[in-house]
């Protein structure tokens, strides 16, 4: 039987991987997608499951690098189906005191209403916008594409000394717990940066949580937090329907046991089934780097390098999501100025840094900082009028050495322990919007099993495919000497987020591995 044969072959439908199918493609490039579940999407969909009235997104809600990454905006995914929405405000953070911290995307009002909070903060947070004017679309341009970003560097540093030259870069590279404080006089812009520095897994007291708290609270203030009108499973419809426009083909239940591997070449894959799929000029694996080095790829295939620096490959803390379909809104006990669509709890900036030491500690944290979603707040089709389609998500460690807590949770992530958990962090939402509980109507639980059951790549429920900790990044990532797209096997190519520049639906990872797919080919062709 003659096996199938493309200019390359993706392994995953991921968002990284569907990105990379569109990029050859608009190359001229035949490719064949394979997936092993029933659906595109990997940690982009949204389903029915917790109630059929309501649409939860499974993984990923809302996706402002989605908004502000060149790859994703160049392919005009609006012409094929996809409508981005936004909720009053961006991000809200209550305190106990009945107080909230709001970013709305306009600046003007996220600063009139931090300056109310404390005299002289709204003008610091007008200053941090307007520093973030001369270098952020630049910053972010350099983040997402391969290191180092050589053609971004001299718009970056002109922009840099513009904004302030060294001390820019300094406030850039300070830890967000000591930044917000040299920035700020009151809690409320503190709680911003923290709880958006909380959006990766870098401690709070760590060089580089900075940079990301500034990072996710100025796309927060120009792009805004945006979700896919309808659920986030129409970000991966849009690009896998503009793939398949493009002639190319997407295989789902395919499950890629091996990368076939020649001569230290890739020419293929074999799926679980026995079907061998021939790749001519690349191989694109959308998976997770310790799922590939030593596992789809064989150990032996492999330099010895490569499976030492593999064997410490750090892993992001696991996750654990609660949905809940709710008959209204949540009650806050305070109700903000603009309702979020995203919302932190953490009593304060000191409470989110503790959950992060906890967690380094192997401890599963007491009083988690939860990262919450009101989606029908962002898109009213996610649930009939009046009601609300709610998440929430929080970290635990991969390994557990005990319970933070007063509940014996053992860290084992069964049914049981999942239960028990989700009944802490929905006590926190209690605390904070009494008759929480009430309100719901139905509820779903994943933990890191389960996460792991609907999308291999998210090991322990680690959804950024390994620490985002500076040890592990830029040239580190995945592991030291490889850390671009490239791989030691010719013709095969990372392109998950376990690649330059990590988590985030932002597709730079998958774009980068096909860029550099392209340039091989180019390569190859020009020593003829």
């Amino acid at each position: 039987m003659t096996s199938p044969s493309y200019d390359a072959v993706v392994v995953g439908a991921g968002p990284n991987g569907l990105v990379a199918a569109n990029r050859l493609a608009d190359a001229g490039w035949s490719v064949v997608v394979l997936e092993a579940q029933p659906s595109v999407g990997g940690a982009v969909r949204s389903d029915r499951d917790v109630h059929p009235a309501f649409v939860h997104d499974t993984f990923s809600s809302f996706y402002p690098l989605a908004a502000a990454s060149p790859t994703l905006t160049s392919f005009d995914l609006e012409r094929h189906g996809l409508h981005w929405r936004h909720a009053p405000a961006v991000l809200g953070h209550p305190l106990p005191d009945g107080s909230w911290a709001l970013l709305h995307r306009d600046r003007e009002v996220t600063a009139g209403l931090l300056e109310g909070q404390h005299a002289g903060d709204g003008d610091a947070w007008l200053a941090l916008c307007a520093t973030w004017d001369r270098i952020g679309s630049q910053l972010v341009e350099g983040l997402l594409t391969p290191f180092p970003p050589v053609r971004v560097l001299p718009r970056l540093a002109l922009g840099l000394r513009r904004a302030g030259g060294l001390g820019t870069v300094r406030s850039l590279l300070t830890p967000v717990e000591s930044l917000g404080r040299q920035l700020f006089g009151g809690v409320h812009p503190r709680l911003l940066l923290a709880g958006n520095a909380g959006h990766a897994d870098i401690p709070l007291d760590a060089p580089g949580s900075g940079l990301m708290g500034t990072l996710m609270s100025m796309l927060g203030q120009t792009v805004g937090f945006p979700v896919p009108e309808g659920g986030a499973g129409a970000l991966a419809s849009a690009l896998a329907d503009r793939f398949t426009a493009l002639g190319g083909e997407i295989r789902v239940g395919r499950t890629v046991e091996r990368v076939l591997v020649d001569g230290r070449r890739a020419t293929g894959v074999r799926t679980a089934d026995g079907e061998r799929y021939a790749a001519r000029h690349a191989v694109i694996a959308d998976v997770v780097a310790p799922r590939l080095y030593g596992g789809l790829v064989r150990p032996e295939d492999l330099p010895p390098s490569v499976l030492r620096s593999m064997a410490r490959f750090e892993l992001d803390p696991g996750t654990v999501k609660v949905d809940w379909a709710l008959d209204g809104p949540v009650p806050w006990a305070s109700p903000p100025p603009y309702a979020p669509g995203t919302v932190h709890v953490a009593d304060s900036p000191e409470q989110v840094a503790e959950t992060f030491a906890q967690i380094a500690a192997e401890h599963i944290p007491a009083d988690p900082f939860l990262l919450v979603g009101q989606m029908s707040t962002a898109d009213r089709t996610r649930s009939p009028a009046g009601t609300e389609s709610l998440w929430a998500y929080t970290h635990v460690p991969q390994g557990t050495a005990g319970d933070a807590g007063r509940e014996g949770i053992r860290g084992v992530w069964d049914d049981d322990d999942c239960q028990r958990f989700a009944d802490r962090m929905q006590a926190r939402l209690e605390r904070l919007a009494p008759g929480f509980g009430s309100k719901i109507l139905a509820r779903r639980v994943l933990g890191p099993r389960q996460l792991e059951e609907r999308d291999a790549n998210l090991v322990g429920g680690a959804i950024n495919g390994g620490t985002a900790q500076l040890h592990q990044q830029l040239v580190f990532r995945p592991v030291p000497g490889w850390g671009r797209a490239e791989t030691p096997i010719r013709g095969l190519f990372l392109g998950s987020a376990s690649a330059h520049p990590g988590g985030g639906v932002h597709g730079a990872c998958g774009n980068n591995a096909a860029r550099a797919a392209l340039a091989h080919r180019r390569l190859r062709l020009g020593r003829r």
